[in-house]
């Protein structure tokens, strides 16, 4: 008899709930959020398992992988989708929720989703933006209330900037320069994590492919090898630009139908880097037949739909190059095979 089994997780406890192929419950118990306490109760003998399903979330990376590593049949499961089921339970609570997942995992009512590498992981940390400018927002709106304006100012220029406008109000000054200390350390790291990336880029050669693309600098190159991760879970490379989220939503109800804006669903980071490559592609002086495609679709729709079809299909090309091993070509002639 098949098994199949939904966890629940938490930050502490993890709620397991186990039933067999008719949908009758075997087993229900709450253990601890670890790979050890979890491989206790689903690596017994007794239970043969089909499928074992999890909501993706902080901890769910981390446990994917210990499953996966002792050969049980894991798999992650799309958080909205998941939340979308699970809503039409009266009672939500964590053992009414591993009861959901579990018969969603038995009858196949579920949406995978792709589980990234270890590798890739530690590139998203590098890739993590600090909070240098969060403070540096912090402290303009803050110093506007006492009608102080800070105004269009550099990096370089910013600190003396914001010295220059307490200078008259030793009160003002002794709340700000702890934050500016702040603000000063991290622009330090930051420059240490840029080196660190140019060098991690440098030395891969997808990386290196993927930057012949124009407006495609070291950091969207990095951030596309991280998160698409395995360029072989995409059947298709048109299926990249809807899952960064940089396809119309669409809504169609009886005689109802209409197309929206971007669904924007999907890795907010690499469609914001998708956007900004787009945007450097356009600003430049040199030519592509890329570039001529967006330039038409400028002049005819306006520059801001311009500029998201072509981070649409930037995102396209540069899986077609990942997977063929070919560059960018400037030119649209036909080569030979």
């Amino acid at each position: 008899m098949d098994h199949f089994a939904g966890l629940d997780v938490s930050v502490k406890e993890t709620s397991i709930c186990i039933v067999d192929d008719t949908g009758r419950i075997v087993r229900e118990v709450k253990v601890a959020s670890e790979p050890e306490a979890l491989l206790k109760v689903l690596g017994n003998p007794t239970y043969h398992f089909k499928r074992i399903g999890l909501e993706a979330g902080p901890l769910s990376q981390w446990l994917f992988s210990a499953l996966a590593g002792a050969e049980l049949p894991v798999i992650c499961v799309e958080t909205r989708h998941m939340q979308a089921v699970l809503k039409a339970q009266i009672n939500k609570t964590d053992r009414n929720d591993a009861r959901g997942i579990a018969q969603m995992i038995r009858v196949g009512l579920y949406r995978p989703v792709h589980v990234k590498t270890l590798r890739s992981q530690k590139l998203r940390m590098l890739l993590t933006h600090s909070k240098a400018i969060a403070i540096e927002n912090d402290l303009r709106g803050t110093l506007r209330n006492f009608g102080l304006k800070v105004g269009m100012v550099g990096k370089v220029r910013f600190e003396a900037r914001i010295q220059e406008l307490v200078e008259n109000q030793p009160d003002l000054a002794v709340l700000v320069e702890p934050l500016l200390i702040v603000r000063r350390a991290l622009r330090e790291q930051i420059v240490i994590l840029h080196r660190r990336l140019l060098a991690i880029v440098r030395d891969d050669e997808v990386c290196r492919r993927l930057m012949t693309t124009p407006g495609v600098g070291p950091v969207v190159a990095l951030t596309y090898r991280a998160t698409v991760d395995v360029p072989a879970r995409f059947r298709k490379s048109k299926s990249v630009g809807a899952v960064f989220g940089l396809t119309c939503s669409k809504y169609q109800s009886g005689e109802i139908d209409w197309s929206g804006r971007i669904s924007r669903c999907g890795d907010e980071m690499m469609r914001v880097m998708l956007y900004e490559a787009a945007q450097s592609m356009l600003r430049s002086k040199k030519w592509s037949w890329l570039k001529a495609w967006a330039m038409q679709i400028a002049r005819r729709r306006g520059m801001k739909k311009a500029i998201v079809a072509l981070a649409r299909r930037l995102a396209v090309i540069m899986h077609r190059i990942w997977v063929d091993g070919t560059e960018f070509r400037w030119t649209r002639e036909t080569v030979a095979a």
